[in-house]
């Protein structure tokens, strides 16, 4: 339960040291780390207007998408407490968690019937199937390397049943899981959110119809996402050893680090072409697929 209150308090302040941080680096004042959270109570308070050309998936797909999420939540252990939801295997039912979200989030696009939405979807179907083998192998990684598949018992003995080589691969899984979190939020190198042109935009032109309380749902959903993938570099950098009061002061540090880097790269960097962002992702994979070939063979498990 305390991953959970630790994620949510994470998400309500991780997107405002985005904004904070993009602010101080261009000069400007900016709004306050909160600012984010009054625009959703605001969203929270207005109606939803929904298009003569929608359907019912249109207006179920922000309820299913943020619920999704949350349950994806619950799978993230803290320290050597087990996830609420932990059982062999978790950490593919995770990763389908999240599919299973984006793909209501890609559906309702469609049923808008706009041609724009349509175009942001097909995009974001492409970058979701070619990034999932890389979250696949990595966390495929994780179990053939602690020879557990629930992430509670992954995480709890990350450190301990390969000390001589955990540092090596907690950095390389910071830096994977830190590229498909960019990815699977629609974030800079593959998207920008500062765009305001359809022809370019991804995340934000698939919710071009959606309004109000439904778009309030959407972002929450957004901002957990974020958090959960900041829990998981958590647990990925920190042993599950140490003590509680210096593991969740330690939990906060890695999101504020997390979301700074996020602010550092949009400030001082630009956008793929649009051409290159399928490359960019499939090395992701490679990467993972080599890591997991060290791990075969560092482990002994390489079969000739």
């Amino acid at each position: 339960m305390a991953g959970v209150l630790l994620i949510v308090a994470a998400a309500i302040v991780f997107p405002g040291i985005i904004l904070r941080t993009k602010s101080i680096l261009s000069g400007r004042k900016g709004p306050g780390i909160l600012q984010p959270v009054k625009d959703i109570r605001v969203l929270l308070l207005k109606g939803s207007v929904f298009s003569e050309t929608s359907g019912l998936i249109f207006q179920a797909a922000p309820v299913i998408t943020l619920a999704s999420f949350a349950c994806a939540m619950l799978v993230i252990p803290f320290a050597r407490m087990e996830a609420l939801v932990s059982f062999d295997g978790d950490f593919i039912f995770f990763i389908y968690l999240l599919a299973f979200g984006k793909f209501f989030a890609i559906i309702a696009a469609l049923d808008t019937g706009s041609s724009f939405e349509g175009m942001g979807a097909n995009r974001e179907a492409l970058y979701s199937m070619l990034v999932e083998p890389a979250l696949f192998i990595l966390l495929a990684t994780f179990a053939m390397f602690t020879g557990f598949t629930s992430f509670s018992d992954i995480f709890s003995n990350f450190y301990i049943s390969g000390s001589h080589y955990a540092l090596i691969y907690s950095m390389i899984g910071f830096y994977l899981l830190a590229q498909v979190a960019m990815i699977e939020n629609s974030r800079l190198p593959v998207d920008d959110p500062k765009t305001h042109l359809e022809l370019t935009m991804i995340h934000e032109v698939m919710i071009l119809d959606n309004s109000g309380f439904d778009k309030a749902l959407i972002h929450i959903g957004l901002y957990l996402r974020f958090a959960v993938f900041g829990a998981l570099l958590f647990n990925v950098l920190v042993p599950a050893e140490w003590n509680t009061p210096l593991q969740i002061a330690l939990f906060f540090i890695i999101q504020v680090v997390f979301a700074v880097m996020i602010g550092l790269l949009e400030s001082f960097r630009a956008r793929n072409k649009m051409g290159k962002n399928p490359k960019f992702i499939l090395t992701l994979s490679a990467i993972a697929l080599i890591a997991f070939m060290v791990v075969l063979i560092l482990t002994e498990k390489l079969i000739t």
